[in-house]
């Protein structure tokens, strides 16, 4: 493909998830940015990936006797990442901290450079700056941004790259148009010129429309620890207000930006139309690595004409003994099985299908519904936590149907996206902004069931590739939403989904076909990268 078509980019991102064990990822943000450097490296595409390295990681999250969630950190070791020999130097709380950039193409990815703090030139604390991802307290998330932005400025001079657009995916990365401002008026450029320069160089991609997951500082501790850069006060609130806010900064700095699905662009724009001076948000919605995530025994039966629910049921039996290894649980291949794995905030209600055991209760105890968790409570997020805690405890009370795995990681997520019967998601509209493993499970031929939030609006056939629940109610009375979900959950699981599951096997297999035939394109990298390259990228 010639570059001219696909103009060099260098993608910022906190967090990639490439593979289980390379502990350098938390959730849906770093899969998908894993995701796309493994799609990049297939189309042969000019992304180049800018990262942290992180020492420990994100939280592994166990279980401990009491049912409760409790976060744990290991210090990780890699030998597969290269040594580049590049050091660059930042400056954090006026003194300058040295960074080693590693580099990886281990996973089938576009080349991907990671920062690190850890290293001898550096005092005790400034090691520690690349030391847990989403770790600690608000300096310390500055300086983590000062080292990825900044940082991942200047290293891509040391590599002599030439950039055509930075993107940043996500608010974390904004410092580094800051960095590209400083350079420009450094060159003699005024404020405002460098600003409009770098405004047509920059693209940002808005994940979330959970007003705490867009990021913001106090402006005098960002001064403090030095991501001013050379502008001054006057000058940071213009781009990013006071309190100075990341992703109003990024839509402000860039010349155009993204929603990650259609239903989250009409999201987004509601959320920032007041934000003056902010650049257009157009919707490219999210899509998987499909060699990563979906089973191949499954893929060659589709594309043969063989029979689908047999493969499936070889991949759930696989799903039930690791299962059993894990918890010593052993479920029944032949009863239908939910799996439901994501992050545990509040707003994605993954006990909502507990709320009413008068319902659900008698089909726990005949072991008609099998409901396999699996997720993640932010440290610091105590009702995620509590989530976390009741889950366990519905494990406890419903031994034979129930199940709970702790430490939530890719490997988990492969295996619940292949082997359940059905993928089950029921966040409060409109907060999901995109929801990634409905897809894994789609082209898996696991049937959604879902709310119409983040992707599902895009793909879903009621009735032919899965099954919606609920018209796209919204409201801000939490409880009238979560009554009216609620009523559609139970209405759809008994009326429909646990019928066809026990009484209509033709049509359970023909829904999975659909569903594989439906999504497998359209949601894969291929289509997300040219839509990135049509919309975003090429001016």
């Amino acid at each position: 493909m010639s570059n001219k078509k696909y103009p060099s980019v260098a993608y910022f991102c906190m967090e990639y998830g490439l593979e289980s064990d390379f502990k350098i990822y938390a959730g849906g943000l770093g899969i998908l940015a894993g995701d796309y450097l493994k799609g990049a490296k297939d189309m042969n595409v000019p992304i180049t990936g800018i990262g942290l390295k992180w020492k420990q990681g994100y939280t592994d999250q166990v279980i401990g006797e009491d049912g409760k969630p409790y976060d744990s950190y290991h210090n990780y070791e890699y030998d597969f990442l290269e040594d580049t020999g590049i050091k660059v130097t930042v400056k954090i709380r006026n003194r300058y901290v040295v960074c080693k950039v590693w580099k990886t193409e281990k996973f089938g990815n576009n080349p991907l450079y990671l920062l690190d703090t850890d290293i001898e030139e550096n005092n005790g604390e400034d090691r520690w700056i690349t030391g847990q991802l989403y770790g600690w307290f608000k300096e310390e998330r500055i300086a983590q941004e000062i080292v990825l932005g900044i940082g991942g400025v200047k290293l891509l001079r040391k590599l002599g790259l030439e950039v055509d657009v930075y993107h940043f995916n996500e608010g974390h990365a904004v410092l580094a148009a800051l960095e590209l401002i400083k350079e420009k008026m450094q060159n003699k450029y005024s404020f405002e010129d460098a600003w409009k320069k770098t405004r047509e160089e920059v693209v940002f991609t808005t994940h979330t429309p959970i007003v705490q997951g867009n990021e913001a500082h106090d402006l005098e501790a960002l001064e403090y620890m030095g991501a001013f850069n050379g502008l001054n006060k006057e000058q940071m609130i213009r781009l990013g207000g006071n309190p100075f806010n990341m992703t109003v900064a990024a839509l402000r700095l860039s010349r155009k930006s993204n929603a990650v699905a259609q239903l989250h662009a009409k999201t987004a724009n509601e959320m920032w139309k007041t934000t003056s001076n902010r650049s257009e948000i157009v919707g490219i919605t999210n899509a998987i690595h499909v060699p990563t995530w979906i089973d191949s025994r499954v893929t060659n039966a589709f594309e043969k004409g063989d029979e689908l629910l047999n493969v499936h049921n070889e991949i759930k039996k696989e799903l039930i003994g690791f299962i059993e290894k894990r918890v010593g649980t052993r479920l029944n291949a032949d009863k239908l099985l939910i799996g439901f794995s994501r992050r545990a905030a509040p707003y994605k209600r993954s006990d909502f299908i507990f709320r009413d055991l008068n319902i659900i209760e008698p089909l726990l105890k005949s072991g008609d519904v099998q409901v396999v968790f699996s997720g993640k409570a932010h440290p610091l997020d105590d009702t995620g936590k509590g989530i976390v805690s009741h889950l366990v405890n519905m494990m406890k009370k419903y031994p034979n149907s129930v199940v709970f795995l702790e430490s939530y990681d890719m490997n988990i997520g492969r295996m619940l996206t292949r082997g359940a019967d059905i993928w089950l998601n029921n966040p409060r509209r409109p907060l999901e902004a995109s929801g990634t493993s409905g897809m894994k499970a789609a082209m898996n031929g696991v049937l959604n069931c879902s709310i119409l939030d983040g992707w599902w609006p895009e793909a879903c056939i009621d009735g032919v590739n899965g099954w919606q629940f609920g018209d796209g109610f919204e409201s801000d009375d939490v409880k009238s939403v979560d009554e009216h979900d609620l009523k559609a959950l139970y209405d759809v699981l008994i009326n429909k989904v646990i019928p066809t599951y026990y009484n209509a096997k033709d049509k359970w297999e023909n829904m999975m076909k659909k569903s594989i035939e439906t999504t497998r394109n359209f949601f894969g990298t291929e289509r997300m990268i040219e839509e990135y390259y049509k919309k975003l990228y090429t001016k």
